[in-house]
């Protein structure tokens, strides 16, 4: 007899745990990242608008499909768009699979970082330390990368295997405040710095002399990863919601708080970037150097209350990373609770347990196997990845989420009736400011098209990952 399908207790328990599900590494990591590539203010102001005219409508769809069908990814898209479309829900379980093995790698980052945080700051920190050799070595250190990911993994299937009220909600009540307020702490820290003035000028000024086309192109591709989008998360999550709560409100909710951290992060990154002299023009090219080797060093020497606030800083990016790994496993297990009929304990324990198969080759795909170091999949057709990770990584961002977030497009915005989703956004009744015909024009024309720009300009060369 299968298992009565469980429920949020509330639409506060939905909207924390699709806003953890979004809120991830990309908001800490690669959104301050790429705004600083790009200029900031212009370049953020176009993130904005993408963000609402792609991100938002592709959102609803995808929980308005969730919550119709009351049935996880490849479920719902059998029952509201046809037999045939089930394999877009189960491109997203795929993509789901192979994205946590290689985010739980990681996500166990942060919790090396936090116990050398916590090191420095009751022992002192060395000023002769070299973060980026000792960051290299830890990365190729297999038993310690294999370590992280097991703990990592070992939390994240904990949760899931609890279920939705007991397990994944209950994280998300308990950690989104705790993330927000961790926030505020660094922010008001942050503004006290004397570059705090040109940080925000940075980020909320725009130029459009600095814009350029590649930036657009950026902003684009970013609003649709940032927010869970492509691989059944919110479709998944949507199941679970009560027909009381309104599917527009929700995912209105979960936009602004995905984009509000993204932008107070960036805000305390460029804080600490121009108060600390010559940090602008040593930070390395790439996302990771800037999260894990730049940032560590600058609390001890610029930050107010650094030594307090770095361990705190890192318990933040594991709690970011925590949320989302459990919604990308919820995908998986969910499938398999819905459409094999195995019990919730032992789908999130296979689930689990075959996605830490992937995370433990990717975790020592960095240095300490040569084999899998050296892994290409395509050789200089994917932008010359070396290493199973980044190769797995590619493989995610530039086609197997495009790739499904457009294939989502087509099925809410031509193939659902204009009838049934109607009905949907309508019950119950929608907030003033959303038109249906709006959403709807967005759903079959803007946001396909965009998206299927990213995947243009992935077959031409360029690199999302």
């Amino acid at each position: 007899m299968p298992e009565p399908r469980d429920h949020w207790s509330s639409r506060a328990g939905f909207v924390l745990a699709a806003a953890g599900s979004a809120v991830g590494l990309g908001n800490l990591w690669k959104f301050p990242y790429i705004a600083w590539e790009n200029d900031g203010g212009a370049f953020v102001l176009v993130y904005l608008i993408c963000v609402l005219v792609v991100g938002l409508p592709i959102m609803i769809a995808e929980i308005l499909l969730g919550r119709a069908s009351q049935v996880s990814a490849v479920g719902a898209f059998k029952k509201m768009i046809g037999k045939r479309w089930g394999f877009v829900g189960g491109l997203g379980v795929l993509t789901g699979f192979i994205m946590l093995g290689y985010y739980s790698v990681i996500a166990g980052w942060s919790i090396r970082n936090f116990v050398a945080c916590m090191r420095w700051s009751i022992g002192g920190f060395p000023a002769d330390t070299d973060l980026a050799a000792g960051f290299t070595a830890f990365v190729g250190d297999g038993p310690l990368q294999l370590g992280t990911t097991f703990l990592f993994m070992a939390a994240t299937i904990f949760v899931v295997y609890r279920g939705i009220g007991r397990g994944i909600e209950r994280l998300a009540r308990w950690l989104m405040p705790a993330l927000l307020a961790i926030l505020a702490v660094l922010l008001v820290s942050a503004m006290s710095m004397e570059g705090a003035g040109r940080a925000l000028n940075f980020l909320f000024r725009p130029n459009f002399s600095e814009l350029q086309w590649t930036s657009v192109l950026e902003a684009l591709g970013h609003s649709f990863f940032t927010l869970s989008l492509g691989m059944g998360a919110m479709v998944t999550y949507g199941s679970y919601m009560s027909r009381k709560e309104s599917v527009v409100r929700s995912s209105l909710i979960v936009v602004v708080l995905d984009t509000g951290i993204a932008l107070v992060a960036s805000a305390i990154m460029f804080s600490v970037i121009f108060s600390t002299a010559g940090l602008a023009e040593s930070l390395g090219k790439s996302t990771v150097g800037m999260l894990f080797i730049t940032l560590p060093a600058q609390f001890y020497t610029w930050i107010p209350f650094g030594r307090v606030l770095a361990p705190l800083f890192y318990v933040l990016v594991g709690f970011a990373a925590l949320t989302s790994t459990v919604s990308i496993l919820e995908v998986v297990t969910s499938y398999f609770v819905d459409q094999r009929g195995v019990s919730r304990k032992k789908a999130a324990l296979g689930a689990g347990g075959g996605v830490l198969a992937v995370g433990i080759l990717c975790a020592l795909s960095n240095g300490a196997v040569g084999a899998l170091s050296n892994f290409t999949i395509f050789g200089e057709s994917f932008g010359g990845k070396q290493g199973l990770l980044a190769n797995l990584d590619h493989l995610a961002s530039n086609w197997l989420l495009p790739v499904g977030g457009f294939l989502i497009t087509l099925c809410a915005g031509w193939v659902l009736s204009r009838e049934v989703s109607a009905k949907e956004l309508a019950d119950p009744e929608p907030p003033g400011w959303f038109h249906y015909g709006i959403w709807r024009f967005f759903i079959r024309y803007v946001a396909p098209i965009a998206v299927g720009l990213i995947i243009v300009f992935v077959l031409l060369g360029r690199d999302f990952s």
